[in-house]
């Protein structure tokens, strides 16, 4: 088998100035929201080029305007307008949005290594990092077309960035630059694995691009697990999910262990699982309807815990550690597949009842969660999450581009959701938050004698009232992260992330969300 094509970033190098006479540029790509922000950095004949075209065009502060100009590196001016930035509605990505959208004219005329300059702004702080990291995002190339397409490899040479100020902190610019760079490896990662097709990211060969992805690397450890005896000791809810698929030797699962201690003395450990299930048939409950399409990008939130630990071993961060595990599963439907009404034991003792084998992603991350429970009570500041892209009905609830954050009590206690909805707010990353409530774990009571737990019920999640928090309840109680809340003498912060609205969707590749989120939470003021 060929080796995996590893993703790379485009080069970025910080530019003091505007002039044409950067002759290893072609193009410079405008970002900015008003005309007068850009006066004092670029030639002046190059304000009147646009002001003149301005009056021509009535469109011009809402679409990308190619002139073509003397003055700027490549002849190629493209004017990208942010749109208004002021009304209570708007938000940073807005420069995200311009910053793509330039580049991708850019790009599509010949450019191959265009600058990007922008400008800030006075209300959102993070204006210029978003820009660049709207930027990168044009250039990111699937996998696929990578390893079987090679000519197509790579749509840019190199990036210039140019900044506007007054007073330039070039270093602190070159640090923003190595972080927005590391942010797009993650996010690169996050979506090689995500976008995968079911077979070139089946759960084996996800365990050898992850192992390849760290190899040789002294920062994050990678271990895995794929025995089937010790799926059934140690972590029997995922063993069940894995079984269908279990009897196909490319389709048997992987458990994936990635470990991270920065340097120094650590004051904050980050514990994730991400769900990884390659392709959702459904199982037994199976996908009817032609809604099975889609489904193989049901692993994007193990995608990004990987994708996560790839910013960490690119930043190294000091004094802080990290402990991810991926439930990488295929939930196939065939006669070893696990059914409803089946009564399963947790890793931490709890009996639950099937009631629907299309719930599986809570499923191979129940138990998981309970064994890195199990670490978080010997680390320091322990900050639990899970991350998958789970249910139909937080995008009912909130609509697609939103990750929803769903708090235990201890977490609640911090604030962790809405130090992360500010951080995501910051970078283009947004939040919904959500709260899981006594009727949830209500409703994932078992009635009967035989379980403690009913896993789900039978309707899908999208019409079933409160279907993106419950299943949060069913994390909490089955891990027994339910006993460690704030009424305990071992409270542990844990925070579940439905990321089915914030990952993407065919035909489109994943995101990479919300490693950006994350990042500027908890690697920002390390790194900046």
């Amino acid at each position: 088998m060929a080796p995996n094509q590893m993703p790379t970033v485009v080069d970025v190098n910080l530019v003091k100035n505007l002039s044409s006479s950067l002759k290893e540029y072609d193009a410079l790509v405008v970002v900015a929201t008003q005309l007068n922000e850009i006066t004092e950095f670029v030639d002046s004949s190059v304000v009147k080029d646009l002001q003149s075209f301005s009056q021509l065009n009535n469109n011009f502060n809402d679409e990308v305007t190619l002139i073509m100009s003397e003055n700027v590196p490549g002849k190629r001016l493209i004017y990208s307008p942010t749109g208004p930035t002021n009304r209570d509605f708007d938000d940073v990505r807005r420069f995200s949005e311009a910053a793509s959208a330039g580049v991708k004219k850019a790009l599509s005329i010949g450019a191959k290594s265009p600058i990007i300059a922008c400008f800030g702004s006075k209300r959102f702080r993070q204006a210029n990092l978003v820009t660049l990291l709207g930027a990168l995002d044009t250039t990111y190339v699937p996998l696929q077309v990578r390893e079987d397409v090679p000519e197509r490899k790579s749509k840019a040479d190199k990036f210039g960035f140019f900044i506007g100020q007054s007073s330039p902190d070039d270093n602190y610019n070159e640090k923003l630059i190595k972080y927005a760079r590391a942010i797009e490896f993650g996010r690169a990662v996050g979506r090689d694995i995500g976008g995968g097709d079911p077979e070139r990211m089946a759960p084996p060969r996800v365990a050898e691009y992850v192992q390849e992805l760290f190899h040789g690397s002294s920062h994050v450890k990678v271990q895995m697990v794929k025995d089937k005896k010790e799926f059934e000791k140690n972590f029997p809810l995922y063993a069940a999910v894995n079984r269908a698929a279990s009897i196909v030797d490319r389709h048997q699962g992987r458990l994936i262990f990635l470990e991270y201690i920065g340097e120094g003395e650590i004051n904050t450990t980050v514990l994730l699982v991400g769900k990884g299930i390659t392709f959702d048939t459904g199982g037994l409950d199976i996908k009817a309807g032609g809604i099975m399409a889609g489904m193989s990008y049901d692993k994007c939130g193990a995608a990004n815990v990987t994708g996560f630990f790839k910013v960490l071993n690119e930043l190294k961060p000091k004094q802080f550690k990290a402990i991810g595990v991926l439930a990488v599963a295929r939930n196939s439907c065939g006669e070893e597949g696990y059914t409803s009404d089946e009564i399963l034991t947790s890793r931490s003792g709890v009996r639950i009842r099937v009631g629907n084998t299309d719930a599986e992603g809570r499923m191979v991350m129940a138990d998981p969660l309970c064994y890195i429970k199990e670490l978080a009570l010997k680390e320091v500041n322990p900050h639990l999450f899970t991350m998958a892209t789970l249910t139909g009905h937080v995008i009912r609830a909130y609509g697609t581009n939103y990750t929803a954050a769903v708090d235990n009590g201890p977490a609640r206690e911090n604030e962790t959701s809405q130090k992360l909805q500010a951080a995501g707010a910051e970078i283009g990353d947004p939040f919904e938050i959500s709260t899981v409530r006594r009727e949830d774990f209500e409703f994932i009571t078992d009635h009967g004698e035989v379980a403690d737990v009913l896993q789900c019920n039978n309707q899908s999640s999208s019409a079933t009232s409160r279907g993106h928090q419950f299943p949060a309840a069913f994390l909490a109680r089955v891990s027994g992260l339910d006993k460690h809340g704030s009424d305990s003498n071992n409270p542990l912060r844990y925070t579940h992330l439905d990321v089915a609205g914030s990952a993407g969707e065919l035909p489109h590749s994943p995101t990479g969300r919300p490693i950006p989120a994350l990042c500027q939470m908890f690697l920002a003021d390390r790194v900046l």
